[in-house]
């Protein structure tokens, strides 16, 4: 009996002690589960990637974007604006990574920016989440574009490659094969001119900034020359060969094949001229043959390889673009898969229908649907197969600076190739050894 009592006493004693901790244990029961229901609630939040493009190709991408999203509920793709000159998103890149923290999880990166931004450190490794079978299945210059120091550090997204573009209504009516020497070049160019098809010849791209040095490193592949050998680090721009493929292309203003104003042109000058019927030869990228395509000269022209002189050998610099990962993001998984999606056959095939530029895949270069809409696209594969990089050193960005001085005022007539070449070799030279040091 005495044992009923003292049992009933506890259970209403532990019943007021309950009545009196009740606040408490609403208080506990709630700065517990607010926590956790935030945690629940960002959970179910879609992870934010950010990437800086330029706008315009921002814009191109939308749709691209919207396709992913759609995929991948999970990952929100945050595409950044930035101007539309390449060098500037390039300073853009690098202010954010010196400054510790890059609010980017993603780097789309052209392909000369690979070797500087791996080699300081701002990128991942990707080289254990992706099999050679499957790098396979991209054009070599793509891979080798994205590699530093035997590691991958940028997915091939889109390709690039310069080419030469000729009005094939105007050769065949004057009795002439497409040029295969710099020299049938010069003379085709000449005779068209005096025959009046045409005001000039033959343009490039010879204003001082980054598309003059990818087209002379065609010029110097074509003379058999080269502006630094990435394993050895020599440097042959004053080489005897390198001095004559500057001299050709000044020869191409002294001899008026190409236009005095050609120093201060870019791609788009250059386009106009050819499009608007005002030169024969022109050198220039993919993009321009859609483009063109669509003009009143749509179905009068041609694209080849380009010249060479005769010891050398066909040169089409390599571009493209393509993703690599920030090496400090806080979304690593996230950022590869959108890398995956980016660098997949359906994305860049899309993309390629869409916008005209070149997939990275070799497997698109035969894909029926694209070659019925571009049907250069076959004969694009043998060109971008032989291209050639532009030195895939960390130090590219101060060695294309000295490079387009000096080679502007060689073209320009300001200073003597040899002397311009000697300076450029020179300064080179100084700058890798010091880079080493």
């Amino acid at each position: 009996m005495m044992r009923l009592q003292e049992t009933v006493k506890s259970f209403f004693r532990g019943i007021s002690i309950r009545k009196k901790l009740k606040p408490l244990i609403v208080f506990l029961a709630t700065v517990i589960s607010i926590p956790l229901l935030i945690v629940a609630v960002q959970s179910q939040q879609p992870v934010t990637v950010k990437v800086l493009i330029q706008a315009l190709e921002a814009a191109q991408l939308e749709p691209i974007v919207k396709d992913f999203e759609a995929e991948n509920p999970d990952i929100n793709l945050e595409i950044v604006e930035a101007p539309n000159d390449t060098n500037k998103v390039e300073d853009l890149y690098t202010s954010a990574f010196l400054l510790g923290e890059s609010p980017y999880d993603l780097v789309y990166m052209d392909i000369v920016w690979t070797p500087k931004f791996a080699a300081a450190g701002w990128l991942k490794d990707l080289s254990d989440r992706v099999s050679q079978e499957e790098l396979d299945q991209f054009l070599d210059g793509d891979v080798n574009g994205g590699m530093y120091d035997g590691g991958l550090y940028r997915m091939p997204f889109r390709s690039d490659a310069g080419m030469l573009y000729y009005r094939s209504d105007w050769l065949k009516d004057a009795g002439y094969e497409p040029p295969e020497t710099f020299s049938e070049l010069m003379k085709i160019s000449q005779a068209l001119q005096e025959e009046g098809y045409t005001d000039w010849g033959y343009v490039w791209q010879g204003k001082q900034y980054e598309g003059l040095s990818a087209m002379f490193v065609e010029i110097l592949e074509g003379f058999d020359a080269f502006w630094v050998n990435p394993e050895t680090l020599e440097v042959g721009l004053d080489q005897p060969n390198a001095i004559e493929a500057v001299k050709f292309l000044r020869s191409t203003i002294e001899e008026n094949v190409s236009p005095p104003g050609v120093t201060t042109y870019s791609e788009e000058p250059t386009r106009r001229l050819f499009q608007n019927g005002e030169t024969a030869f022109l050198r220039n990228w993919p993009y321009v043959y859609g483009l063109a395509s669509e003009s009143d000269i749509a179905g009068k022209f041609a694209i080849k390889p380009m010249p060479h002189a005769p010891k050398g050998s066909n040169g089409a610099c390599q571009g493209g673009w393509g993703m690599g990962i920030a090496k400090n993001t806080d979304h690593p998984e996230e950022a590869w898969r959108v890398v995956k999606y980016f660098s997949q056959a359906k994305t860049q095939k899309k993309y390629a229908l869409q916008t005209g530029y070149v997939p990275s895949r070799r497997e698109l270069f035969n894909d029926s649907e694209l070659v019925e809409k571009y049907s250069y696209l076959p004969e694009l594969l043998n060109v971008i197969e032989n291209a050639v990089l532009r030195p895939p050193i960390a130090q590219y960005s101060q060695a294309s600076d000295i490079l387009q001085r000096y080679l502007s005022a060689a073209i320009a007539g300001t200073m003597e190739p040899e002397k311009a070449m000697n300076a450029a070799a020179r300064e080179t030279r100084t700058l890798l050894k010091r880079s080493q040091s």
